[in-house]
This record gives C-alpha cells, sequence and structure tokens, in this order.
C-alpha cells in the first residue's frame, strides 16, 4: 500500500456503510450523502448490483468521492467491482483466498478482523487496514487497546458508530470510521425520506470537524 491510499482514507474519514435496496435507492441515497458532506461510500453486497452503483457513482461524480465495495465474500466479487471502478474493497472478516483476489485487483484492501489473532492474519495477507467489526461489542476503550500491540496497523471500527461518539473513535486510534444503520437509516431510505439522509449526513460531517478542529489545536 502506498502512503497517497492511507491518506485517502484519512481525508474522508467517515465512509458511508450502505445497504440499499435497490440500486435507484442506493444513487437516491448518495446523492443525499453527498450533499450533506459525506464523500466516501461502501456500496455492499447486500445491495442489488453494487457493480452497477459503483460504476454509475464514478460516471456522475469521478473523483468527487471515494467509492468502493463492501460485504465481499467470494474471490469473483472482488474482480467485478473493482473492474465496476471501486478504490477500496471491503470484507467481514479474513480468508487467505478471498484476501489474495483482493490484493490482486490493485485496489486497497480492507479485511475484517475482532481479536488479535484476526488482526495478525489479516495484516499477514496484505491488508492495507483493518476494520474492526464489530466494533460495538469493545467500543472505543476495545480499539484503544489493539493499538497497544499494532501500533503500526490501520484500523477503521465499523458498528456502533454515531456522530456523538466519533470523537472518542478518533482519539482510540481510528484512521476512519465505518458508519452504517446510524448514518444511513434503511427505514429512511426505504420512505425516501433523501432530507433525513443529508440532515443526519451533515451531522456526521459536523463531527469529524470538530474532532479534526479539536486534535489540531492539542497538538
Amino acid at each position: 500500500m502506498t502512503e497517497h491510499d492511507l491518506s485517502a482514507v484519512r481525508r474522508h474519514g467517515v465512509i458511508a456503510v450502505l445497504r440499499a435496496p435497490s440500486v435507484a435507492t442506493a444513487l437516491d441515497t448518495t446523492e443525499a450523502l453527498l450533499r450533506g458532506g459525506i464523500t466516501a461510500i461502501e456500496v455492499t453486497y447486500s445491495t442489488p448490483d453494487p457493480a452497477a452503483v459503483i460504476a454509475e457513482i464514478v460516471r456522475r461524480h469521478g473523483d468527487e468521492v471515494y467509492v468502493g465495495a463492501g460485504t465481499i465474500r467470494r474471490p469473483e466479487q472482488a474482480a467485478e467491482v473493482a473492474d465496476a471502478g471501486a478504490a477500496f474493497l471491503v470484507s467481514p472478516g479474513t480468508d487467505a483466498e478471498l484476501a489474495a483476489a483482493m490484493k490482486a485487483t490493485g485496489a486497497m484492501v480492507m479485511l475484517g478482523g475482532m481479536t488479535p489473532s484476526e488482526v495478525m492474519l489479516a495484516s499477514k495477507l496484505g491488508a492495507d487496514l483493518v476494520k474492526v467489526f464489530p466494533s460495538s461489542l469493545g467500543g472505543p476503550g476495545y480499539l484503544g487497546a489493539l493499538r497497544g500491540p499494532f501500533p503500526d496497523i490501520a484500523f477503521m471500527p465499523t458498528g456502533g458508530v454515531t456522530a456523538e461518539n466519533l470523537d472518542a473513535w478518533f482519539a482510540a486510534g481510528a484512521t476512519a470510521v465505518g458508519a452504517g444503520g446510524d448514518l444511513v437509516s434503511s427505514h429512511a431510505m426505504a420512505a425516501g425520506d433523501w432530507e433525513t439522509i443529508e440532515a443526519t449526513a451533515r451531522r456526521f460531517a459536523r463531527a469529524l470537524h470538530a474532532t479534526r478542529a479539536t486534535a489540531d489545536a492539542a497538538r
């Protein structure tokens, strides 16, 4: 991995984990997130035809959005979404065959791990970043504990991340965070309530800005 890859993740800070019921809903949700200031989108395989969604996001927005694919569980999925333009690939766990397929695409690779052994395996298999999932089980304190033996590994907690606790996750050592239901409400998507999604994205964006301002002031 190049420093440029990791700097992109740091720059965006919050990655919206998108589990939409349809392609059209995924695209409308993406537009609402972008209007709210969240510019990194993980289109999961829980969304129908994620490759089509990613290709259309890239067509509409190009480099203005950092788009990738998540919930990758099979090797062939990695190539499919990478060909569609995914800049990063995310798996909820760590598997050697899957990791090799993800690495072969040249995209940034994020492998899931929760325990120290899983973190070590993900790193050994070439993960550029470890997705701590489900991070709601241990909270920021657990992430901070992982940072002790693994100060050289980039972590992205996912699960249990809210606008209200965003600062605690970054203080614990997160490189970025993944935010699913607390950022992208399934009820709001089902109702086509783009205003709520946009407003929630603004809350997350403001929280990220405040967290970074506090960190800068402390330096």
